[in-house]
């Protein structure tokens, strides 16, 4: 294991120059203003680089928590993975904020930004695409064109630098490889791959940026390089930390899916076109293998996640399963006839029996502390198992050799107690701290819960909804986000505005998540500068509008996770069965981090103001409602309409 290079010790006074009024970055970014709990989290950050420590930190809203733990991290020396929530995130990172502060300290620190591999074009993939001729649409021939093109000139192959080509464009699964179809030191292609220039630009560079998918994947498969860069690491800092618990489940279980099946058929088909022509069967196993997986989509009639046991009252289910998996063991025979003949065939001969050994493992469901469970999809079907903790996991995949690890998020801790996600990421012994948001919201915003309104899960309760939500919407003057828990709701929201705003004659622009991306909708909605946003999951969090853009923000319910969900339901009833209340150890905390991060849509600086109006009327009525709003930032509260209405008049 490579040694790790020793940090510099960090000078706490070097960390506190930098926050004051004469910090060099004042001059490097224009809205750089001294904040306490910004100097506060750098200290702390500084402290467990220094210690080889574990911190968890909640730091509110307008903190500047990116700079808090740049500073110390770049001071410190030694080399520094940042993981982020998103992509986006990631370039904001590796585009702006790391570059002004490097800057700023004048550190001559090398950086690099290492994405998935299926961002970068496939060489080898590009070759195969240009000559099977596959393309229906002039769309994919245009396209594919424009990438060959790319591919020539670009540095990086990274796909986000072709602006010309669609992120969701179909002919990026053609022309990009993934875990299963990258043929690695057999590649002909091998010595012009841009992923494994990427990973090699990361093993050189003193500050790495990825993000969380990324990070876990390679974990758990040692597949994207982020495996190679830890041991010589020092200090892993994970932004947007909140998320960890989910996209760390996802990476600790195991999952295949009908799409995985259908891209082993595709990707045999098209090697069998240039390296086994003459062998016949192989497209027809890859026809029946296809047929088969749609056969057991189908026996689904709806969308929507179930537990393993509840298949046993889906008619086909069974005989379906069955017939998979025999379908998938003759491709795989007929795939190790073949294999000799390519690369490309013996890659797909592996991936053959790794599926195999997958759907057997799913079908045993013999792993203890684990749940098996479906998501049916609108065109595909995924067999999942999960632990029901990664408490352990994580844990053991963090310890080892010493090095800092920083968890931070604006929304971490239940009343400033870290105690649930400690819990749930292992992390019992790390330090904690929690700064509030600088912002006044006492003068800058209320929170408002109407009265009157029916129970959640009543009939009617969305138009209830809807009625009392107007009135503010025209006080406002639009300029609103409804965010909503479910995308039934949102859509039967939508077409009461439809009809009210038709029937008021107001001009507010309505949009609704799904029209278009997500950054495609916010442009429109700050463009518009008076218009009303519905939008689900996806919108209550990672989103900022800053100014009088947004000026109200309605929550319909408390977002508590459906209990139905398998997952949620096996771990409860674990929980229940070692005698600890599940709902407050774990549903209710969930809730509400879930509900800080929409809350936090709201007060994105210091000149911004608005009204947060919760509609759900279990905040006032249930005994935990109390702990739920205490767990917000510190608003001004109200129950009355016209206050509410009235505070949009405030200068």
């Amino acid at each position: 294991m490579p040694t790790v290079p020793a940090t510099h010790p960090i000078v706490t006074t070097e960390v506190e120059r930098f926050f004051s009024e004469q910090s060099p970055l004042a001059s490097e970014v224009a809205s750089f203003r001294p904040r306490a709990q910004q100097r506060e989290m750098a200290m702390a950050v500084a402290e467990a680089i220094r210690d080889n420590a574990i911190l968890v930190a909640e730091a509110g809203t307008g903190t500047g928590k990116t700079f808090a733990y740049l500073v110390p991290a770049l001071l410190a020396g030694g080399k520094v993975v940042i993981s982020t929530g998103t992509k986006n995130l990631q370039d904001q990172l590796f585009q702006k904020d790391l570059p002004m502060v490097r800057d700023a300290l004048k550190a001559p620190v090398s950086v690099a930004l290492l994405k998935g591999r299926s961002n970068y074009v496939c060489h080898y993939h590009l070759e195969l695409a240009q000559s099977n001729g596959l393309f229906k649409t002039r769309e994919d021939v245009k396209h594919l064109a424009r990438i060959v093109n790319y591919a020539k000139v670009t540095q990086s192959g990274d796909k986000s630098g072709l602006a010309d080509v669609p992120e969701n464009a179909p002919i990026w699964m053609h022309v990009t490889s993934t875990r299963d179809n990258c043929l690695g030191q057999e590649c002909p292609q091998h010595d012009e791959c841009f992923v494994l220039k990427a990973r090699k630009e990361a093993m050189e560079a003193d500050v790495v940026v990825v993000n969380h998918h990324l990070f876990f994947a390679d974990v758990m498969l040692r597949d994207e390089g982020v495996a190679e860069l830890l041991p010589a690491c020092n200090t892993v800092i994970f932004d947007e930390a909140h998320q960890l618990p989910e996209t760390a489940s996802l990476f600790f279980g195991e999952s295949l899916s009908t799409s995985q099946l259908f891209d082993l058929s595709q990707d045999a088909r098209i090697e069998a076109l240039s390296g086994a022509k003459d062998f016949a069967a192989l497209p027809v196993a890859c026809d029946e293998l296809d047929k088969a997986a749609r056969d057991l989509r189908l026996a689904f009639k709806k969308e929507g996640r179930l537990a393993a046991d509840a298949t046993q009252n889906i008619k086909d289910f069974a005989p379906t399963l069955k017939m998979l998996g025999e379908k998938l063991k003759n491709l795989t025979g007929l795939l190790e006839k073949q294999a000799e003949r390519s690369e490309g065939l013996e890659n797909c001969w592996q991936r053959a029996q790794g599926l195999v050994q997958q759907l057997k493992h799913w079908q045993d469901g013999d792993v203890p502390e684990t749940v098996r469970w479906l998501e049916v999809f609108h065109h595909s079907l995924q067999l999942n198992t999960t632990p029901l903790s990664i408490a352990d996991i994580f844990k053991k995949q963090i310890s080892g050799h010493p090095r800092a690890w920083i968890f931070t998020s604006a929304t971490l801790a239940v009343k400033q107690n870290f105690s649930h996600y400690q819990n749930e990421m292992g992390l019992t012994e790390a330090r904690t701290a929690c700064w509030d948001s600088p912002f006044n919201y006492q003068e800058q915003a209320l929170l408002y819960v109407p009265q009157n309104l029916p129970e959640p899960n009543s009939d009617g309760y969305t138009e209830a909804v809807v009625q009392a939500a107007l009135p503010l919407v025209e006080a406002s003057q639009g300029r609103a986000f409804l965010l909503f828990t479910s995308l039934r709701a949102m859509q039967l929201a939508h077409e009461i505005l439809l009809a009210e705003f038709d029937r008021k004659n107001l001009k507010y622009p309505l949009l609704i998540q799904g029209e278009g991306s997500r950054n495609e909708l916010l442009t429109r909605f700050r463009e518009h500068g008076n218009a009303v946003l519905l939008g689900s999951q996806s919108f209550w969090e990672g989103v900022d509008v800053r100014g009088e853009a947004l000026s109200l923000v309605i929550i319909d319910k408390l977002p508590f996770a459906p209990p139905d969900d398998p997952v949620l339901a096996a771990r409860i009833a674990e929980l229940n069965r070692q005698g600890r209340n599940a709902f407050m150890e774990f549903q209710l905390p969930r809730a509400i981090i879930n509900l800080k991060q929409g809350a936090g849509r709201l007060i994105r600086d210091e000149n911004d103001r608005g009204v947060l109006m919760i509609c759900d009327p279990r905040l006032i009525s249930k005994h935990y409602g109390k702990r739920i709003w205490q767990s917000l930032p510190p608003f001004k509260r109200t129950r009355d309409a016209a206050e509410a209405a009235a505070f949009f008049k405030k200068t």
